[in-house]
């Protein structure tokens, strides 16, 4: 028997407010975290290359790896404060009262263009910090996938997502470091999040968790900043990040759909609510509660204002259910979303993300967003 969205979310309702803020990080200047992981270990001796996708996908991996020291050029001089003001979001006074932005009663109300910047400034440290947690998030679960997964195929895959992931770390913390303002510490809905994902000792819920739904969600995220940002060494950076992480959405695809076709109703009624569970950390994150906290600002104030005094969050950002498009679809073709009576179809109408199950999904698309192959052919 399906649970209950409180039970599931340890709130009484998806859209509940105060339960969302109330989740904060209050261990900020944490630098170490360990999370007990009960998962076994599994040597397979049967050596044998029988799943085709598989090994498609581990050659591809052998011939799109690059080098986070040499392939980028980190001698780009990076102006943050222009490139931000460049971008087409950010805001300025005369363009949220177009927008019919009311921030009477704020602490916005008094914000220059200046402030407004620095707001902007801000935003895009924290979208990046975040970008960097999750791609250690990302190192750690596929580490815990070459030990816990019992084919040689998936083994010999994961184990080029680990030096991908140990590259996307290094890249993200070097383009904080030395190109922008500052580091923000992991929002605390994410922190959750790989907590689960980590704690669960079911090799297939590492899949599910990291490289379904977080890698899912980053690779949109990646794609959405990669065409809006004017800055080159940022937007070449994300295209060879995200050639990385298409393929590891497509591992998790192509492994999960060969297992969970054997699964019980039951047993695809957990997976279901796990991808529930984890969807609604991930919306619950976007809303940036350190960036406003940073600033001086109420988060109640900010949302009120940017939510149009929607308490429920009904009024949801476009942009932000555009990041589900990359979930939707994977969930769909594991069959996650209609098995149960299509439980988890019903939750995502709640996410306001169900009109994303019939774009193409990661499993067929890898491959058309090799940039790093793409680069190599001139050469």
């Amino acid at each position: 028997m399906a649970r209950s969205d409180a039970e599931i979310l340890g709130r009484d309702h998806v859209d509940d407010l105060e339960a969302i803020l109330a989740t904060t990080n209050t261990d900020v200047d944490e630098t170490l975290r360990v999370v007990q992981n009960g998962a076994d270990t599994i040597f397979t001796w049967d050596y044998e290359r029988s799943r085709e996708p598989l090994v498609r996908l581990y050659e591809k991996a052998k011939t799109s790896q690059w080098n986070g020291t040499t392939d980028l050029p980190w001698d780009t001089e990076v102006d943050q404060r222009r490139v931000v003001a460049e971008h087409p979001l950010t805001p300025t006074r005369a363009g949220l009262d177009e927008l019919g932005i009311v921030l009477d009663g704020t602490p916005m109300a008094r914000w220059s263009d200046d402030e407004w910047l620095d707001w902007a400034v801000e935003r895009q440290n924290w979208t990046l910090s975040q970008f960097l947690h999750g791609e250690q998030g990302a190192l750690v679960c596929t580490a815990k996938i070459v030990e816990t997964v019992p084919w040689i195929d998936a083994k010999y895959y994961a184990a080029t997502q680990v030096m991908d992931e140990a590259r996307h770390v290094e890249v993200f913390a070097r383009y904080l470091d030395e190109k922008l303002a500052g580091h923000y510490p992991i929002n605390h809905h994410l922190k959750l999040l790989l907590d689960d994902v980590i704690a669960d000792s079911r090799w297939d819920m590492t899949y599910l968790g990291m490289q379904v739904m977080v890698e899912g969600l980053a690779l949109a995220a990646f794609g959405m900043v990669q065409q809006t940002t004017s800055e080159p060494l940022l937007k070449q950076l994300l295209r060879y990040v995200m050639s990385d992480e298409a393929r590891h959405v497509a591992f998790g695809v192509l492994s999960l759909k060969e297992f969970y076709a054997e699964l019980t109703d039951a047993e695809l009624l957990d997976r279901q609510e796990f991808a529930f569970e984890a969807a609604v950390r991930m919306r619950d994150r976007f809303l940036q509660q350190e960036v406003w906290e940073r600033m001086g600002v109420p988060v109640r104030d900010a949302i009120r204002v940017f939510k149009e005094d929607d308490p429920e969050l009904k009024n949801r950002d476009p942009f932000q259910q555009l990041l589900f498009s990359k979930i939707v679809p994977n969930c769909k073709k594991l069959g996650l979303l209609d098995a149960n009576d299509g439980w988890l179809r019903k939750r995502f109408d709640t996410l306001g993300v169900s009109q994303f199950e019939d774009w193409v999904d990661t499993g067929e698309e890898y491959e058309l967003l090799d940039e790093v192959a793409r680069d190599r052919v001139p050469a």
